[in-house]
């Protein structure tokens, strides 16, 4: 083991002790029990597969061979059997086991070896092996390097801040010869363990360097298809979100459109507006102003046929101004002075003799009034 290796492995084992103290491994576990249960029996059974364990047994020179939580051997054979006999009796109990699920444990008695409650404090989780192994002398009547060993934490309470752990010793004398005897058969073992009457105790007391080290394809198979299901999915959230910027595209152009569409509105409005302002204010205009050819008919029946003028003016104000000659200048104020379209009648400097024509040059101003508003109908007066 490298010294990377060594260096994660606290943080993993913390990760370990976190995931199976969580409650996600009994639902993950219940959930796929639930939905297998929902397949076809013949799909349930293709698609049935991890580790198939199997207890391999030695005493007293005969081995034998059954199937993790049963008790009824598939195999027996014997040290003085020849080495193909005992490989084809193995090869038969295990035939109808898939070679991918297969796991097989060496189990030895109870009695051979040693187990040890011990109770340590917390901090010694994160180096459990390396805590454990500094105990081997003291809890066991052998060196470290004389056992093979395995702890394993127990569910049991001990007291605030400590925890329970129970180390597994099995003497390597016992142990080696028989993992020499099965290497020379050729067979492969994943674990060695002690007995707890039928059962396994739960420990493996092979070195991480005697562990095999098992591919499983169908985990890569899963890996795969997992790989492709995260793909698939982000393939189409990318479609989606593709779909719907183009939607979005498609819906800022015409928001585009119809804004353009909007303004063009809101100008012709504008300018029927500026257009009906200007038409009323030329009614109004028109409406509030004398005609110039009514001032110039009333002008012609007022004054004396002796009077003609010379120059007429009128401003934007309603300012009048107008000159010429007549006999009696100064009776024209007279003939203007009730006149019902001008009003503030008056000359404009002094009345001078014209000695080529014999009358008088005048100049008069005066202002135009304003047209009289139409009165309101009465409320009682019938049409």
């Amino acid at each position: 083991m490298n010294s990377a290796t060594q260096s994660l492995r606290p943080s993993l084992e913390r990760t370990r002790r976190a995931w199976r103290a969580s409650p996600l491994p009994g639902f993950l576990a219940w959930w796929g029990g639930e939905l297998r249960a929902l397949l076809p029996v013949r799909l349930r059974q293709a698609l049935a597969g991890g580790a198939d364990w199997h207890l391999l047994e030695h005493h007293d020179g005969q081995w034998s061979v059954r199937r993790a939580g049963g008790s009824a051997a598939l195999a027996h054979w014997s040290d003085a059997d020849d080495p193909a006999i005992q490989q084809q009796s193995l090869r038969q109990a295990l035939a109808s086991v898939d070679p991918q699920d297969l796991r097989l444990a060496l189990c030895l008695p109870a009695s051979a070896g040693l187990r040890r409650t011990l109770a340590l404090p917390l901090a010694a989780r994160d180096n459990l092996a390396q805590v454990v192994g500094f105990e081997i002398d003291r809890q066991t009547p052998f060196r470290a390097e004389q056992v093979a060993t395995d702890v394993r934490e127990l569910a049991r309470p001990v007291g605030e801040g400590r925890f329970a752990v129970e180390l597994i010793a099995l003497p390597r004398a016992t142990l080696d010869p028989l993992l020499e005897r099965l290497a020379a058969l050729r067979i492969r073992v994943d674990a060695v363990d002690l007995l707890d009457g039928d059962a396994r105790v739960g420990a493996n007391l092979l070195s991480p360097a005697q562990r095999p080290r098992r591919v499983d394809p169908r985990a890569r198979l899963n890996l795969v298809l997992a790989a492709a299901c995260v793909g698939l999915v982000a393939l189409v959230l990318g479609q989606w979100l593709h779909n719907r910027q183009l939607a979005l595209g498609a819906m800022q152009a015409q928001v585009d459109a119809m804004h353009g569409e909007a303004q063009q509105v809101a100008l012709l409005r504008q300018q029927l507006q500026d257009n009906a302002g200007a038409a009323g204010f030329l009614a109004r205009k028109k409406k509030d102003t004398v005609p110039v050819l009514a001032l110039l008919d009333e002008l012609t029946r007022r004054l004396p046929d002796t009077a003609w003028l010379e120059r007429f003016s009128i401003d934007s104000s309603g300012h009048l101004g107008f000159q010429g000659q007549a006999t009696q200048a100064a009776r024209l104020v007279d003939a203007l002075k009730d006149d019902p379209l001008i009003r503030d009648v008056g000359f404009q400097g002094s009345i001078q003799a014209d000695p080529t024509t014999g009358k008088e040059r005048f100049y008069l101003v005066a202002n135009v009034r304003a047209p009289a508003a139409p009165a309101p109908a009465s409320s009682g007066a019938t049409p």
